[in-house]
Parts: structure tokens; C-alpha cells; sequence
């Protein structure tokens, strides 16, 4: 009765952190395709205005309608696209006007409201009626009943939603200033760097502290907001620390993904490194708090987004005359980080536990809270999958894909190694990589991700073949995906 209890409870809480994710990747995946626009208003913004690098009255005009209308409506036909295709995202921004042109303040979490709901509605529009037109007349109700719901939804969000959410806005900016002037922000980071770990990134970044700081930022031309998430810092030390005190394959591996980490911006390579001893989630909170309070003590941020979270990117973003404040606080972050996860690293005793070993432990016991044994002595290894009853072949793997949250830098980079190693060994096989949200169930695929993103996986292609890894820079598993290629 004790083992089903703690069956019930693991998968309640697998339920509840698969839930967060998916809410969380939503909202991050509404920004990260139109992160580029971001950058441009950014470097617009850090170029032309009166305390630019270039002061120019004329481009400067550039700046407020890139933030108050382009930013915004790229949003909302974002968020309608991702529900209801071409249409939705039309019937998205349609929507989003609304409360942009409602409210006096730029309007993305607005956006982030009625760009979803414009999908919805039409897609349920579509759902009632479609089968319903007769033919000849598709065209013509496919733009009618786009351009009336879009108008409806655009009226509603003028009148009822813009101002609520500007009101939340408000509340929000005032709680904000308020820790700020306070010194208490970087409490913050006692909640974002472990909702980080837990592969929120993105949605943290993207989906909460981005949209507040361009609030922040259209006021003031830097936001401190851009920087709490984005800091390569704190996983940076963690790394270092691994460096020089850690054990086995993670040290062995750690300095490669330290480089990666911190020039290329890819912080889900550290998670692994925290996942395996929970204890150095201590060292990334010290490490996030030191630097968020190192930016708050010297008054600076960022002009936009640090993305990916590469201190090339971080350096690229700051405003002009505050390079010493922003590598401060970064420094700042890394030492702190360093010591602790020394200190961690140092006061364990254990003498056979290695990165490897951890992660074979998680993996042990993730597959037996689904029934799963894992076979993992044998001489000649064969790959089983963390789909039930099958086993990595060729007659059941035709294609790969490598999948994370946002479907761009830790996974394109695994992708990328693991074609190399097929194409050495003669497999003609397409090696891809994608967002988690944007896989399609198809059998035949094998779907590779890190650990804790693979419930959400599976979720969206059950019929697919599924392997986990514990960190895409460097596994075992690619040589033993290769030989049970090669084998079968």
C-alpha cells in the first residue's frame, strides 16, 4: 500500500512539474521566435537616443513604435499561430491591437492574452463550422469569420482587457520599484535560478522578466529585469567549480561546458551538473543573488534581453558607460557561485558517486516509477528506450530528434554531434532538432532529450521511440544509439 502510495505522489508531482513547463514554454515560445525583433529595438534604442553611443533625433523615432505596436502584435500573431496556424496568428494580432491601441503603456502581457485567445476562438469557429460551408464558398467564410471574430476580440480587448492588464501592469512595476528601491531584489533569484534548473529558463526570461523589463526599459533605456535570468554567471561557477574540484566524467567534462556555457550562452548545459547533487542548488542561488545585488547597488541593466545568455550577448546589450557595472555583477555571481559549490564538492566524501553514476542512478529511478527495468550490464550494449517494450533498431528508428524547450541552442548543438558520429559511421539517417511543443506524433522517430524534459516528450509523441541523456555536450548514449543502429 506504502509502494502505490508513493507511486501516486511521484507521478502527482511529475503531473504538476510537467504542467509548469508546458504553461511556462507557452509563454517563452510567444517571444523566442521574434527575439531578433527584440535585439533591433534594442540596438536601436542603444544607438539613437539622446544617451546613446550615436544620439539621433530622427532615427530615435524609431524606438517607441517598435515597442508600443511591432513588438507587441509579433507577440499576439505568435501566440494565435502556435494555436490555430496562419489564421489564428491573423486573428491573434487583430486581437492584440486592441488593447495596445487601449492602454498608454507597451502592452505584452496583453498580448500574450489575446494573441492565444484569438487562436482559440477561431479554432473553435473552425471546429463548429468547417465541415458546415459548402464548397466554393471556403474563402469566403475563412476571411469573414477571421476579420468579424478578430474585430469582436479587438473591441473587447480595448474596452475590457487592455485595462485590467494595465492595472496589473501597474501593481507589478510598482512591486518591482519598490524591491528595487529597497535592495530586496535579489530575493528574486532565490526563485528563479532553481525554477532555471528545472528547465523554466526560457519561460522565466521570456515569458515574465523580459516583458516587465521592456515596460522598465521604455522608461529609462535599461532594465535590470533583462539581466536576473540571462547571467551567465552562476553557472559559470558552478562549472568552475566542478573544474577544479569535481570527480570523474563531470569533471572531465566540465570545462567544455563551461566554455559553451558562458561565450555560448547555453545554460541548460550546468543543469545536469546541480541535478546531480541537490545541495549546489545553494551555489546558483548565491551566485544569482551577489550579482542581482551587485547590478542593483551600481544602478545598471541591460537595454534588451541577453539572448541566448552569453556573456558576448550581455556585453552587447549594455548601455553605454556601464560595462565595468554589468562585468561586476557578473564577476561578482561567478565567485559567488564558486565558493559555495567548492565548498559543497569539497565536504563530499563520497568516493564512487561520478557524474555518470548519478545520472544512471536518475534514470534507474525515473524508469521504476513507470514499471520499467533498465538493462545496463551488458557487454554489448543495446539502447532501451524509455518507451516501453522497445528497443533502438533500424526498422524502428527512420529519423532523430533531439528536442528541448525552445528547440534551439542544447539541442541543436546534441543534433549536431550525433550526426557527425552517424555520418562517420556510414548511417544515412536525418539527425534534427525541435521544440518539445513543436514534435509531431509519428512512429519511427526517436526522440532524445535531457531528463527532466522527458515526461513532456512523451506526452506529445507517444508513438515515438524516446531516450534520455544527461547532458547533450557529452554521453555515452550516442556511441550505444550508433552500434544498435549499426547491430540491427
Amino acid at each position: 500500500m506504502e509502494a502505490v502510495n508513493s507511486k501516486e505522489r511521484i507521478k502527482e508531482k511529475t503531473s504538476i512539474k510537467v504542467g509548469a513547463q508546458k504553461v511556462g514554454t507557452f509563454l517563452s515560445n510567444m517571444v523566442i521566435p521574434n527575439i531578433g525583433a527584440f535585439i533591433a529595438w534594442g540596438i536601436v534604442t542603444a544607438l539613437f537616443i539622446p544617451n546613446g553611443y550615436l544620439p539621433n533625433e530622427k532615427l530615435a523615432e524609431l524606438v517607441t513604435p517598435m515597442i508600443t505596436y511591432l513588438l507587441p502584435l509579433l507577440i499576439g500573431y505568435s501566440g494565435g499561430k502556435m494555436i490555430s496556424g496562419h489564421r489564428g496568428g491573423v486573428v491573434g494580432a487583430v486581437a492584440s491591437i486592441g488593447v495596445i491601441v487601449g492602454t498608454d503603456v507597451p502592452m505584452f502581457i496583453g498580448a500574450m492574452i489575446m494573441g492565444p485567445f484569438g487562436g482559440w476562438a477561431i479554432k473553435k469557429f473552425d471546429d463548429i463550422f468547417q465541415s458546415k460551408i459548402k464548397a466554393g464558398f471556403e474563402m469566403l467564410v475563412n476571411n469573414f469569420s477571421s476579420g468579424i471574430i478578430g474585430f469582436i476580440l479587438a473591441i473587447i480587448g480595448y474596452l475590457g482587457i487592455g485595462p485590467i492588464v494595465s492595472n496589473i501592469m501597474a501593481f507589478l512595476g510598482n512591486g518591482i520599484e519598490f524591491m528595487i528601491n529597497a535592495n530586496l531584489l535579489p530575493l528574486v533569484n532565490l526563485f528563479t535560478e532553481p525554477g532555471k534548473v528545472i528547465f523554466l529558463n526560457n519561460a522565466i526570461n521570456h515569458g515574465i522578466l523580459g516583458p516587465l523589463g521592456v515596460e522598465q526599459a521604455a522608461e529609462t533605456g535599461k532594465s535590470i529585469l533583462f539581466i536576473l535570468s540571462g547571467n551567465p554567471g552562476p553557472g559559470f561557477g558552478v562549472l568552475l567549480a566542478y573544474m577544479l574540484f569535481g570527480k570523474g566524467t563531470a569533471k572531465a567534462s566540465a570545462p567544455g561546458a563551461a566554455i559553451i556555457q558562458f561565450i555560448g550562452g547555453i545554460h541548460e548545459l550546468y543543469f545536469p551538473y546541480v541535478l546531480m547533487k541537490p545541495l549546489m542548488i545553494l551555489a546558483v542561488m548565491a551566485g544569482g543573488v551577489a550579482g542581482t545585488l551587485t547590478f542593483t547597488l551600481f544602478d545598471t541593466g541591460l537595454v534588451a534581453t541577453a539572448s541566448p545568455g552569453s556573456i558576448l550577448s550581455v556585453i552587447a546589450m549594455t548601455p553605454k558607460g556601464e560595462y565595468l557595472q554589468i562585468l561586476a555583477g557578473v564577476l561578482a555571481s561567478i565567485v559567488a557561485s564558486f565558493v559555495v559549490a567548492m565548498l559543497i564538492l569539497k565536504a563530499d566524501r563520497s568516493e564512487n558517486e561520478d557524474f555518470e553514476s548519478n545520472v544512471t542512478k536518475m534514470q534507474g529511478m525515473k524508469a521504476e516509477s513507470n514499471g520499467i527495468v533498465l538493462n545496463t550490464a551488458s557487454d554489448n550494449p543495446i539502447v532501451e528506450s524509455e518507451s516501453v517494450g522497445q528497443t533502438i533498431s533500424s526498422t524502428n528508428v527512420k529519423r532523430i530528434i533531439f528536442a528541448c524547450d525552445a528547440g534551439m541552442g542544447s539541442s541543436a548543438m546534441g543534433a549536431s554531434i550525433l550526426r557527425n558520429k552517424a555520418k562517420k559511421a556510414g548511417l544515412e539517417i536525418p539527425v534534427t532538432n525541435s521544440a518539445i511543443s513543436d514534435l509531431e506524433d509519428e512512429e519511427g522517430t526517436l526522440i532524445i532529450t535531457q531528463i527532466e524534459l522527458n515526461a513532456r516528450a512523451k506526452q506529445q509523441t507517444p508513438s515515438g521511440v524516446h531516450e534520455t541523456v544527461d547532458n547533450f555536450l557529452s554521453s555515452p548514449k550516442y556511441d550505444q544509439v550508433i552500434e544498435s543502429l549499426l547491430r540491427s
